[in-house]
C-alpha cells in the first residue's frame, strides 16, 4: 500500500469498471472523485461506494462530481468509458489535466465483435489520447485485461496481473502502486506504444470467456524478478 495517499478522480466511475477501481482505492485510502456527465449520478454511486466501507474502517473520502470539476480537484485521474466515449469524454476536460498523469483503462471494442481485435488508426486507443493530450498530460495505459466483476466483489481476490505501459518509468511506478492498493501486481510493460498489446489482448480474453465459459479470464505473469541492488 502506498505511504502517499492521492486525490483520484475516476472519469466514468459509475460505470462498472469506474466504481470497481474507486473502491479498492477508497479501502485503500485514497480520496476519490467519482466522475460523470450528470454530477447527481456520481454522487449517489459515490454514496453507495461509502455505505459499503465497515464500521470503524479508514477508507479514504469519496464524493461526486461532474468530469470537469473532478478532473482539476484530482491530482491523478482515471478514463474509465467505453471505447465509443473516450475522445468525447477527454476533450472538455484536457485541460483541467495539464501536468496531472491520466491513466486510461480503454480497450477499443467495437460491438457487435466485441472478441475480434479491432485496433483503432494509429494502433492504440491510449496512445491517440496522448497525442492529443500533448505532452503536458503524463499519459498511463493500465487495467484493460482486468474484468470489471473481479474489482466489484472487494472479498475476492484478483488472480489477474496489470501490464503498465507509460512512456515515463515513474509514472508507471505510481500506477503499479495503485495496482497493489488495488490488490493486484502491475508489472512495468514498456513504453506506452505497447499499450496496444494490452489493447488487443481485451479481446482475446472474451474470447477464451466465451469459449471455455470462464467468468473473466486474466492473464499471470510468470518468472521471478531479480533483486535490485539499488
Amino acid at each position: 500500500m502506498t505511504d502517499t495517499k492521492s486525490a483520484i478522480a475516476v472519469i466514468g466511475g459509475t460505470g462498472n469498471q469506474g466504481s470497481g477501481l474507486a473502491m479498492r482505492w477508497a479501502r485503500a485510502g485514497h480520496d476519490i472523485i467519482i466522475g460523470s456527465r450528470d454530477a447527481s449520478r456520481a454522487t449517489q454511486v459515490a454514496t453507495e461506494i461509502i455505505a459499503m466501507a465497515p464500521a470503524g474502517s479508514k477508507w479514504g473520502n469519496v464524493r461526486g462530481a461532474d468530469n470537469f470539476s473532478a478532473a482539476t480537484e484530482c491530482q491523478i485521474a482515471v478514463l474509465a468509458v467505453p471505447y465509443s466515449n473516450q475522445i468525447d469524454t477527454i476533450t472538455p476536460i484536457a485541460g483541467a489535466l495539464k501536468g496531472k498523469l491520466l491513466i486510461d483503462v480503454t480497450a477499443p471494442l467495437v460491438p457487435p465483435k466485441v472478441g475480434t481485435v479491432q485496433l483503432p488508426e494509429g494502433g492504440s486507443a491510449v496512445v491517440a489520447v496522448q497525442k492529443m493530450l500533448g505532452e503536458e498530460v503524463t499519459v498511463v495505459a493500465a487495467f484493460q485485461n482486468i474484468a470489471a466483476q473481479h474489482l466489484a466483489d472487494l472479498d475476492h481476490k484478483i488472480d489477474c496481473d496489470v501490464l503498465v505501459c507509460s512512456n515515463k518509468k515513474s509514472a508507471r511506478e505510481i500506477v503499479i502502486d495503485l495496482a497493489k492498493d488495488a490488490g493486484m501486481t502491475g508489472w512495468h510493460a514498456g513504453p506506452l506504444a505497447n499499450a496496444a498489446a494490452a489493447e488487443a489482448m481485451t479481446s482475446v480474453l472474451i474470447s477464451i470467456n466465451r469459449a471455455h465459459k470462464i467468468p473473466g479470464s486474466g492473464i499471470r505473469i510468470t518468472g521471478t524478478p531479480a533483486e535490485s541492488k539499488g
